[in-house]
C-alpha cells in the first residue's frame, strides 16, 4: 500500500484548518471564543489525522506506549479546558464529564495490563466511546457557537481518546489506521459500493424506508459535504466498528468470519434509535452495509478503504434519496 507520509498529512491538515478558518471568518465569527474553538478543533483534528501517516501507529506505539496514551489523553483534556475557558463556558460539571470519559477509558486500558487484545476492558471502552458519541451531552459540552460544532468536536475527542487507548496504551495491531492506496483497491471499493447499492436500494424502497428524491439544488455543496461525511462520519465509524470492534472480536473468537459478521450486526443495531425507536428497517440495511464495509476492511487492511465505501453510500443517500 502506498501510504501518505507525515508531511503530506500535515499539508492536508493545514488546508482543512485554513479553509475552515476562512469560512468561519466569512460567516462573521471572530474574537477570543472563535480563537479558542479554532485552536481546539485544529489540535484534535491533527491528532486524528497524524496517526494515519505512514508508519505512525506502529512507530509511536513502540516508542511512546503506554505512557504516550496518558500524555495524549491529558493533552486532549487540557485542550478542552482551553476551549471552555476561552469561550466563557467553563463549569466544574463540564470539566468533570470530559475528564471522566478520558481518564476512565485510559484507566481501563491500564487495568488490562498485559492482557491480550480482546479483553473485557477493551470492549467496555469501545462501548463507552460509542455511548459518549451517540448519547453523550454533546451540545452541553460544546456550547459555542450555539452547539453547531457539538457533533464534530465530540467525534474528534472520541477518536483521539480511542487512539490513546488502543494504539498507544494497548498497542492493538492490525487496525489499518492509514490513508493510502493499494493494489486492486479500486476493485474492492467500487465493487462493494455497486454491489451494496444493488441490494440496499431496492430493499430499502421495498421496505418503504427509501424513496428516490434527488436534491438537485444542493449539488453545489457536493464536494464539501462529501469531505465532511468522509472525515467526520465514515472515518470515525470505520475506526470504531472495523479497525477496533471487528478486529478485537476476531481475535477474541479466533475467527475472522465470526468477528466480521458479529461486528456487522452490532453496527446495524447501533442504528436502531436513528429516525425513531425501534427502527428495524434501518437496522437491517445498516447490517447489510456493515457486511460490505467489513469485507472491504478485510481485503484492503485499512479503514480508509471501508471509509470510502461508507462515505460513498452516505453521500448517495444524502443527495439522491429521502428516508
Amino acid at each position: 500500500m502506498r501510504q501518505l507520509g507525515v508531511w503530506a498529512v500535515l499539508g492536508i491538515w493545514a488546508a482543512f484548518c485554513l479553509v475552515g478558518a476562512v469560512y468561519a471568518s466569512w460567516q462573521g465569527y471572530g474574537g477570543r471564543a472563535f480563537a479558542a474553538t479554532a485552536s481546539t478543533s485544529a489540535f484534535l483534528l491533527l491528532g486524528m489525522m497524524l496517526f494515519a501517516a505512514r508508519g505512525a501507529t506502529e512507530g509511536w506505539a513502540r516508542r511512546f506506549s503506554p505512557g504516550g496514551g496518558m500524555f495524549l489523553g491529558a493533552s486532549v483534556f487540557v485542550v478542552y479546558l482551553l476551549y471552555v475557558t476561552g469561550t466563557g463556558s467553563f463549569a466544574i460539571e463540564r470539566a468533570g464529564v470530559m475528564a471522566g470519559f478520558i481518564f476512565v477509558s485510559l484507566g481501563l486500558a491500564v487495568s488490562a495490563k498485559g492482557a491480550a487484545a480482546g479483553s473485557w476492558q477493551d470492549f467496555v471502552t469501545l462501548a463507552g466511546v460509542w455511548v459518549f458519541v451517540k448519547f453523550g451531552p454533546s451540545h452541553w459540552l460544546w456550547p459555542y457557537p450555539g452547539g453547531r460544532l457539538a457533533y464534530v468536536m465530540t467525534v474528534l475527542v472520541a477518536v483521539n481518546v480511542a487512539l490513546a487507548v488502543f494504539v498507544l496504551a494497548r498497542r492493538t495491531s492490525a487496525i489499518g489506521y492509514s490513508i493510502g492506496w493499494g493494489k486492486n483497491w479500486a476493485l474492492y471499493v467500487l465493487g462493494n459500493f455497486v454491489c451494496l447499492g444493488c441490494i440496499a436500494i431496492p430493499l430499502g424502497m421495498r421496505m418503504h424506508f427509501l424513496s428516490y428524491a434527488p436534491q438537485w439544488d444542493h449539488w453545489s455543496g457536493l464536494i464539501f459535504s462529501s469531505l465532511a461525511i468522509l472525515v467526520f462520519t465514515a472515518w470515525p465509524e470505520e475506526f470504531l466498528f472495523r479497525g477496533l470492534l471487528q478486529n478485537l472480536l476476531a481475535r477474541a473468537s479466533k475467527s475472522e468470519f465470526a468477528g466480521w459478521w458479529t461486528a456487522s450486526v452490532l453496527f446495524g443495531m447501533s442504528h436502531i434509535t436513528n429516525l425513531g425507536f425501534p427502527n428495524w428497517r434501518y437496522v437491517i440495511l445498516a447490517t447489510i452495509a456493515g457486511i460490505f464495509y467489513g469485507w472491504t476492511w478485510r481485503k484492503t487492511g485499512s479503514i480508509f478503504g471501508s471509509a470510502l465505501v461508507h462515505a460513498g453510500v452516505d453521500v448517495t443517500w444524502h443527495f439522491l434519496f429521502r428516508s
